[in-house]
């Protein structure tokens, strides 16, 4: 069958017909506006960084982020005459943030900036300060990371976890070790790998041959809707699932080894109390523990002080089988010396070394951020299936 091409004069016509239409059918008059070139956030020399939103008509202004030193209640911008607010912070230590404009009262995100981090029930703007080696974009091979949908029988419904595998997976066909990587109460399973920067931490390492390459599972530790202060649940529910249906699914999905050696669990906050109610009473499944940030919540007082106070002797066996301890090649904890939780590391550290557990605890500076988590995951993956 023989194809005819229109002319060079017909694609002529066409173009010139199409662009009456397009002018016929556009806005009678456009005025520009600086928001059609405005640049949101711009992190200078010196690591301070200027935030900039285009909204004439508001009255009031903050910059709201949680991680940005000194911004815990915000931080108020000023309004130029163009109607574009702005305000500069920092200098601000290397790694990534999570920002909102409080527009009148109302949180939104960066409208200019199309990088963004999940959290649990929100979306926050991100922003990376570059400067750490350890965690910035290298020219290194790089692995992936899945959004996993996986169907919990447990909780009859369909559930998401985002999965590293290291670079050469997809072309390989041997089996890696496992590290199951949990996030915190105002996070989901989004979070450690953007505003955490788990995937370049682990390119990274694994490059510089400081950490074997694994695969890491990071699911999402909130079954339902999270409300800070309300009481525990008699069953956790997220347990329950990672259990009966995530490790399943992972194993099932992945090319990973299922043996204790080469299967590792750490958690932040939150995700540090999930670690210990998962690891402690299957304690001969994993060969590696980390808990940052975090312990068994209320053993030092304060809220769920009962709950807290209970758990030892609800895993008095656990705690005290000499054979599940045998081949726990590590259980480590660390936790920044300005940090809410500093107490309830303090005391979970103490009772599990009275019941025979040699921990490794270190406390650093900082306080409850990921300013921390990030340099604790760089320093715990390199001592995982050595």
């Amino acid at each position: 069958m023989a194809y005819s091409y229109p002319s060079r004069l017909s694609v002529f016509i066409y173009a010139c017909a199409a662009l009456l239409l397009f002018s016929l059918s556009a806005p009678a008059q456009w005025t520009p506006t600086p928001n059609d070139t405005l640049v949101s956030y711009r992190v200078q020399p010196d690591q301070q960084v200027i935030f900039r939103i285009y909204a004439p008509q508001a009255e009031k202004l903050l910059l709201g982020g949680t991680d940005i030193p000194g911004n815990n209640q915000g931080t108020a911008m000023s309004k130029a005459d163009n109607g574009v607010w702005q305000v500069t912070v920092g200098p601000l230590p290397p790694g990534s943030y999570r920002y909102l404009f409080n527009v009148d009262g109302v949180s939104v995100v960066d409208p200019r900036n199309p990088l963004t981090s999940q959290s649990n029930m929100n979306t926050w703007s991100l922003l990376h300060v570059e400067g750490a080696e350890f965690m910035d974009t290298q020219n290194v091979p790089h692995g992936a990371v899945s959004e996993v949908t996986y169907y919990s029988a447990s909780l009859k419904r369909f559930r998401r976890m985002h999965v590293y595998t290291p670079p050469g997976y997809e072309s390989g066909k041997h089996k890696y070790p496992v590290f199951y990587l949990l996030h915190g109460a105002f996070d989901c399973d989004d979070s450690w790998t953007s505003v955490g920067r788990a995937g370049f931490i682990l390119d990274n390492l694994i490059a510089q041959k400081k950490a074997k390459p694994m695969v890491v599972v990071m699911p999402a530790g909130h079954t339902g809707p999270f409300r800070f202060g309300q009481p525990l649940p008699p069953v956790d529910e997220f347990v329950v699932d990672f259990i009966n249906d995530i490790m399943p699914a992972v194993e099932k999905r992945y090319r990973v080894y299922t043996d204790r050696r080469h299967r590792a669990i750490a958690g932040l906050s939150m995700g540090g109390g999930h670690t210990l109610n998962i690891a402690i009473p299957d304690l001969e499944k994993y060969g590696y523990v980390g808990v940052f940030s975090s312990g068994i919540f209320g053993i030092a007082g304060g809220f769920g002080a009962e709950s807290g106070m209970k758990w030892e002797e609800q895993h008095l066996a656990e705690l005290d089988d000499a054979a599940a301890k045998k081949d726990l090649r590590l259980i480590w904890f660390a936790t920044g010396k300005e940090d809410f939780l500093l107490e309830t590391s303090r005391a979970t550290v103490a009772m599990l070394k009275k019941h025979g557990f040699d921990v490794v605890y270190k406390e650093t500076p900082g306080a409850h951020t990921w300013n921390n988590w990030r340099e604790y995951l760089y320093e715990f993956a390199p001592q995982l299936f050595q």
